[in-house]
C-alpha cells in the first residue's frame, strides 16, 4: 500500500496557554511512535503549504475567513471560551487545511492509495461562520470540498472522534454528495449528534449519527461500523473516504469516558480499508500523548496494509445500549436513500 504522510514542525506553532488540554507535544509523540515502528520510512512525505482563500471559502463564509486573517496573526487570544489562538496559529491553521487538501488529492488521483495528516489545530467543530471547540478552520470539510471540485462525485466522511463534529455536519447538512457518518459519546460536548439529525432537503439521509453512552468500547464501535457505517458506505459508493481521526475515545483520554485502545482504532481503520476506496485520515482530538501516539501509529499501520495488530472484538459482545442506538438511527432514516442497506442494524 502506498501511503502519503504529513507530520511537520509547522503545526507546533499553534501554542496553547498553560493548562489548556491542547498540547503541541502530541505531534512530537506521534513522530516518535511512527519512527519507532519504522512507519515514516514506509510512507511518502507530504510537505505542508497554506490553503488558499478560495479553498477555505468553499466551506467557510469568506467574511469569516477574512476576519480570522485580519485578527489572528501575530496576536494571542480566544475566539470562544475554548478556542485560543497564538501568534502563529493562523499560519498553522492554514497549513493544516492545506495539507488536508493535498492529502485528499494524492489519494483521489491515485498518486498514493491512502494518506494521513497529523496536524494542529483540529477542525471538525469549526462551522461555516464560527470557530469553536479548539478548531479555527474545518480541515476535513476543506479537503472534501477540494475533492468535489477536482471531480469526485461522492465523498464520505467517517468521524470517530469522541465528540460530535457539529461543524462538518453543518457544512454538509443539505448536500447529497457528501455522506457524514459520526459515532460519538452522547450526551457530551458540543451537544449535537442525536440519532434524529439526518440532514435536510437534498441532504436528508446523508447525515448519519450514532450516539453512544459513556463506557462503550471496541465491541460497540465494531457493531456500529458493521451494522451502520460499512453498509452505508457500500451503498453510497464514495470516490474518497475522509476520516476525522480523533483519538479521544481512547480509554486513557482525560476528557472523555470511552474504552477504545490503539488496537481498536486499527480494527476500525482495517474495516474502512477493506472497502477498497482511497482513504485519508486527518487528526482531530486526543489529549493523552501516549494514547494519541499509539493510536495514530496503529492507523498508519492499517493504511499500509497490516493485518495482525489485533482481532476485532466479536459483534455478539455489543452492549444493548449501542444496538438500541443503531436501531434508533435506522428508524430516523426511514424513507431515505441508504436505509435499505441497513436492514438488521438494530439487532445484537
Amino acid at each position: 500500500m502506498r501511503t502519503a504522510l504529513c507530520l511537520d514542525e509547522i503545526f507546533l506553532e499553534h501554542e496553547a496557554p498553560p493548562g489548556h488540554p491542547e498540547r503541541p507535544e502530541r505531534l512530537q509523540a506521534v513522530a516518535r511512535a511512527l519512527e519507532a515502528h519504522n512507519l515514516r520510512a514506509r510512507t511518502t512525505p507530504l510537505t505542508p503549504r497554506a490553503a488558499t482563500r478560495d479553498e477555505l471559502a468553499r466551506v467557510h463564509d469568506p467574511r469569516f475567513v477574512d476576519l480570522l486573517a485580519q485578527n489572528v496573526p501575530g496576536r494571542v487570544g480566544y475566539l470562544d471560551p475554548d478556542t485560543y489562538f497564538s501568534a502563529r496559529s493562523w499560519d498553522a491553521a492554514c497549513a493544516a487545511a492545506g495539507v488536508a487538501v493535498d492529502a485528499a488529492m494524492a489519494a483521489l488521483t491515485h498518486e498514493v492509495d491512502h494518506a494521513a495528516a497529523f496536524v494542529r489545530p483540529p477542525g471538525h467543530h469549526a462551522e461555516s461562520r464560527r470557530a469553536m471547540g479548539f478548531c479555527l478552520l474545518n480541515n476535513v470539510a476543506v479537503a472534501v470540498a477540494a475533492a468535489r471540485a477536482r471531480g469526485a462525485q461522492r465523498v464520505a466522511i467517517v468521524d470517530w472522534d469522541v465528540h460530535h463534529g457539529n461543524g462538518t455536519q453543518e457544512i454538509f447538512w443539505r448536500d447529497a454528495n457528501v455522506l457524514y457518518l459520526s459515532v460519538h459519546q452522547y450526551p457530551f460536548y458540543p451537544g449535537t449528534g442525536a440519532n434524529q439529525e439526518i440532514g435536510e432537503g437534498e441532504g436528508r439521509g446523508y447525515t448519519i449519527n450514532v450516539p453512544l453512552p459513556a463506557g462503550m468500547g471496541e465491541p460497540e464501535y465494531a457493531h456500529v461500523f458493521d451494522r451502520i457505517f460499512v453498509p452505508a458506505l457500500r451503498a453510497f459508493e464514495p470516490d474518497l473516504i475522509v476520516v476525522s481521526a480523533g483519538y479521544d475515545a481512547h480509554r486513557a483520554d482525560p476528557l472523555a469516558q470511552m474504552e477504545l485502545d490503539a488496537k481498536s482504532y486499527f480494527a476500525l481503520a482495517v474495516r474502512l480499508r477493506a472497502l477498497e476506496r482511497p482513504l485519508v485520515a486527518i487528526l482531530e482530538g486526543g489529549y493523552d500523548l501516549d494514547a494519541v501516539a499509539a493510536s495514530a501509529s496503529a492507523t498508519v499501520d492499517a493504511l499500509l496494509g497490516a493485518e495482525a495488530l489485533g482481532r476485532p472484538a466479536p459483534d455478539a459482545a455489543c452492549a444493548p445500549a449501542a444496538a438500541r442506538s443503531c436501531a434508533r438511527t435506522v428508524a430516523a432514516l426511514a424513507g431515505t436513500p441508504l436505509v435499505d442497506a441497513l436492514a438488521g442494524a438494530g439487532t445484537a
